[in-house]
């Protein structure tokens, strides 16, 4: 492992992700990528008394069936890595007090989904964990209630709010080959464009994304054209354009290799607003669909580059700005000759 550039991580020593699994709920297991997804459910309770519970439920699960997709047990996995959209993370820390693994808990809003596969890539990379275990949730009813309003009020949204996607993802890092190669990571800074709507999160967050796509570029001197798939976290219908004209002014054309998950996620008929957003938008993207498509060669080599928006409601509340941040990392299919530079 090495830093390349600024910001960059290089993981030429071979760091693989070895298994991954995403769980979601109703919407998400109806949208174009349901077949995906290793646990879908047909209701938003997921069979719990309440929506948290059934959030913990969601990490739980795609926990269990990332490790047992490995063959390998909780008691065999080094550290734990995880995060959510909840006050002092507490989905992570429930589910890690059910867990026999040393727990570290980050907190990157939607952008944890790939601080936690960067953490857990660097610390096996370092030789501080042989399996290291990245995992995330979010809850449209949970996260509703405490960042915006209760479900239950009815309140009318603008056409720039996105929607919480209801899931969780999980994936195991280790040394051993498996089908995915984690090859870098680029770990972004807060940026701060100034905007203060909490009901349009993809233009607050469009700029971190730029920022942190833009340095990555720099940092391993490469193009948009090295990557069959660039995607964005979840900036949605709004964002998305932002953060195209953004690379676009620095010379960067992304238009032929770039998509965002809060797109992906939800047909156009859905009923999603802007699209999606939420921990749980990259990572049930990224666990469920893109890593198949690698393993089946649609794609050779991804830049997931998950986005996040760190307000709190007391912030908003005093008409403070929104800051964001954006970390990247690249996935390989296993095998794929390493011609990224340096």
């Amino acid at each position: 492992m090495k830093r390349v550039g600024k910001q960059t991580w290089v993981f030429d020593d071979g760091v693989y992700i070895q298994a991954a699994a995403a769980a979601v709920g109703p919407l998400e297991a109806d949208g174009p990528l349901g077949s995906y997804f290793d646990v879908c459910h047909r209701d938003l309770y997921c069979g719990e008394a309440t929506w948290e519970l059934a959030e913990r439920r969601l990490m739980r699960e795609a926990v269990d069936c990332c490790l047992q997709k490995a063959g390998v047990s909780a008691e065999e996995v080094d550290l734990f890595l995880a995060g959510d959209l909840l006050n002092q993370n507490a989905t992570s820390n429930y589910v890690a007090r059910e867990l026999p693994i040393p727990f570290l808990c980050l907190f990157g809003a939607c952008s944890t989904s790939m601080q936690t596969l960067a953490a857990a890539a660097a610390f096996v990379a370092g030789g501080l964990a042989d399996r290291a275990l990245a995992a995330t949730s979010s809850h449209n009813a949970t996260a509703e209630r405490q960042f915006r309003y209760p479900t239950e009020l009815g309140v009318q949204k603008p056409k720039t709010a996105t929607f919480t996607v209801t899931g969780a993802g999980a994936a195991l890092v280790g040394r051993a080959p498996g089908r995915w190669r984690v090859r870098a990571a680029t770990i972004g800074k807060v940026v701060d464009a100034g905007l203060k709507n909490p009901l349009d999160m993809g233009a607050a967050m469009a700029p971190a994304a730029a920022d942190t796509i833009e340095q990555h570029f720099r940092d391993l001197g490469v193009s948009p054209g090295d990557y069959d798939l660039i995607v964005t976290g979840d900036l949605s219908r709004v964002g998305s354009v932002i953060v195209r004209e953004l690379l676009a002014e620095s010379g960067y054309d992304v238009t032929d290799v770039y998509n965002d998950c809060g797109l992906m996620i939800y047909r156009p008929d859905q009923k999603v607003f802007a699209g999606g957003s939420g921990c749980a938008c990259s990572a049930v993207v990224t666990y469920g669909y893109l890593l198949q498509e690698l393993a089946h060669g649609t794609f050779r080599r991804l830049f997931v580059v998950a986005t996040g928006a760190l307000l709190s409601q007391t912030m908003v509340q005093q008409k403070q700005s929104i800051p964001a941040i954006a970390h990247g990392v690249v996935i390989e299919a296993a095998g794929q000759e390493p011609d990224l530079p340096p």
